[in-house]
């Protein structure tokens, strides 16, 4: 072999060499971009979900309730009543009634989610911008008591709004005395005259019935107990004090609860989906890094002769590690950055076009709700460079280890 196509050989496998380890450096930077974007999209949409969730149940929810730590129901003193009237930044409070019943409408009949509150929950509530049809009332002009039922409720019991010439009877069973037997007059029964339809959530509208607090209080015998009290604030409260001031009123033996906690399960429910979502594209981010290592291994095999001549000039092993680290991190930095700018894009574009809906008709919104949280990009780029650290050690280590006698020629 002469010297001529010994140095064109030697050339064209270096050029070869190069140009797949150019390869795997661009396609590191593709993974590690395309996770980002991923981590940067999904976190803002269950953000937006959270979002969503709480202006539903802020709409409806009361903004603080006081619930017992023990037992289902419980009374206050008129005392401390007027003491929470008197609370700055509350404008005012409601008792509220809570049980499951059986309500019964000509031939149809359903289990209820039953809620008896008093007026003040229907002109502090905002459940107008609910309201689908009839009139927001618990009890009417001459007295009667009303339901005010949710939308898939309405069209199970087949209530008649307009004509008001059906009546929806709500049964609740009676503590019967053990071994007696059950009769017509074992349960307690209230007749209720259908007064509006709402539409509030999926879950709420297929059991909701709201009455008067009296009629709720009657069909379950509570008399002048309740299972909650709803506090509603003024446009200018500070919730902090308030909730401070109940504290003192009613005691350590109540729980003051705000629209979160209200919903514990549901919010708990999306920040572990969010969770683990973020785990698993993570380790999904981790995998697709890889490429990192194997470029930066080749690298380090293409460069020897390179190494041994630093060594050969008096440079210490952590310089060449150090050479291998930052290469890796740049490499995901560019990823990286190029990610994150197309992940907020991305957000933006959906929450301001809607580029992705839901494709439900019913839906509150008709497209993926998304909120950008910076603390989340903060955590996403913190991810990222762990996973570059990891992923850029072992080859910057290897790379510091070659023997320069070995490869200097």
């Amino acid at each position: 072999m002469n010297v001529s196509t010994f140095i064109a050989k030697r050339y064209f496998t270096t050029t070869k060499k190069k140009n797949f380890i150019q390869v795997l450096s661009w396609i590191s930077m593709f993974g590690v971009a395309i996770g980002t974007m991923a981590l940067i999209v999904v976190l803002s949409v269950f953000n937006g979900l959270g979002e969503v969730l709480r202006g539903v149940y802020s709409t409806y929810d009361a903004d603080f309730k006081i619930v017992p730590l023990e037992g289902k129901s419980f009374s206050l003193t008129d005392e401390q009543l007027g003491q929470i009237q008197q609370v700055l930044g509350i404008q005012s409070y409601s008792r509220i009634i809570e049980d499951n019943a059986v309500a019964i409408h000509r031939d149809q009949q359903a289990v209820v989610q039953l809620r008896g509150v008093e007026q003040s929950f229907i002109e502090t509530n905002k459940l107008d911008t609910f309201l689908v049809r009839g009139k927001l009332e618990v009890r009417d002009d001459k007295g009667r008591n009303s339901a005010i039922l949710g939308a898939g409720l309405y069209y199970e019991l087949g209530a008649l709004i307009e004509t008001g010439a059906y009546e929806i009877e709500l049964i609740y069973p009676k503590n019967l005395r053990p071994g007696a037997l059950p009769s017509t007059n074992s349960v307690r029964r209230v007749r209720l005259r259908p007064a509006a339809q709402v539409n509030i959530d999926e879950v709420l509208n297929e059991k909701l019935l709201l009455t008067s607090f009296e009629a709720a209080s009657e069909v379950l015998d509570y008399k002048n107990r309740y299972t909650a009290l709803e506090v509603y604030f003024a446009s200018d409260a500070n919730a902090d004090k308030i909730e401070e001031a109940l504290e003192g009123i009613v005691g350590d033996k109540f729980a003051i609860l705000n629209s979160d906690q209200q919903h514990s399960e549901i919010m708990n429910a999306v920040k572990v989906e969010k969770l683990f979502t973020y785990l698993a594209l993570s380790f999904i981010t981790l995998i697709a890094s890889f490429n990192i290592f194997f470029s930066l291994s080749m690298l380090a095999i293409e460069k020897r002769r390179d190494m041994s001549v630093l060594y050969a000039i008096g440079a210490p092993t952590k310089m060449v590690r150090q050479i291998f680290l930052k290469q890796g991190i740049l490499i995901a930095f560019i990823g990286a950055f190029f990610g994150m700018v197309l992940g907020l894009l991305l957000c933006y574009l959906q929450d301001r076009y809607g580029l992705v809906g839901l494709g439900m008709a019913n839906a509150v919104v008709q497209a993926y709700p998304v909120k950008i949280v910076w603390t989340d990009v903060a955590l996403v780029a913190v991810s990222i460079t762990l996973i570059t650290i990891v992923t850029s050690y072992r080859p910057a280590l290897l790379a510091s280890k070659v023997n320069p006698i070995e490869f200097l020629d």
